[in-house]
């Protein structure tokens, strides 16, 4: 029965999580399978990857082929490097000591890495955020200026205008002549 290490896909539509598994090569994706390696989750940046590495190298010696993706995933969380130090320890090309010692090496320098690229996205996120922070307050002090400036402008217009209204009230008012030649006869004929 050829087994294949491969991802089986859950989740929802648009947001993926997958399950690692060792499955026999002729079932569907998403169907039976041999044994839950680990977990996988794209949606988070830096992905989240959790391994049985003990259980991927177990199923790898025992002839296990993982598929491309789950090669990728075994490499990056140190499976297959741990198969290959297996396979030297088998040989007797190195102790399992110098073994556990080298990959032990290896897990350090790649959680350093992923600190550093989580650390980063951080730096990066914060920066932006910054940025939008100091757009904002921009903005805002420009609104500040513009409504102070229309305020003082309501306030001259309203000064205008109470002048010319006090202007108005301080002119004479001038006298009205006969609106017609009718008015003025009758005011000629009660003179007489």
């Amino acid at each position: 029965m050829p087994v294949k290490i491969r991802l089986q896909r859950h989740g929802k539509k648009g947001k993926p999580f997958y399950w690692i598994v060792a499955a026999d090569a002729r079932s569907k994706r998403d169907g039976k399978y041999l044994d839950k390696i680990g977990t996988y989750n794209p949606n988070t940046n830096p992905a989240q990857i959790d391994l049985d590495i003990d259980g991927a190298v177990n199923w790898l010696q025992n002839g296990a082929q993982p598929t491309d993706t789950a090669k990728a995933i075994l490499s990056y969380k140190g499976a297959m490097l741990k198969n290959h130090l297996v396979g030297g320890v088998n040989k007797g090309a190195l102790t399992q000591e110098q073994a556990d010692e080298k990959f032990n090496a290896w897990v350090v320098e790649k959680e350093a890495k992923i600190n550093a690229k989580k650390d980063g996205l951080s730096k990066a996120d914060d920066d932006a955020k910054a940025k939008i922070l100091e757009a904002e307050v921009k903005i805002n002090e420009e609104r500040a200026v513009a409504a102070k400036e229309v305020e003082e402008e309501a306030i001259k217009a309203a000064a205008d205008a109470k002048a010319a209204e006090a202007a108005a009230n301080a002119e004479p008012v001038e006298e009205k002549g006969p609106e017609s030649i009718d008015d003025a006869q009758n005011a000629a004929s009660e003179e007489a």
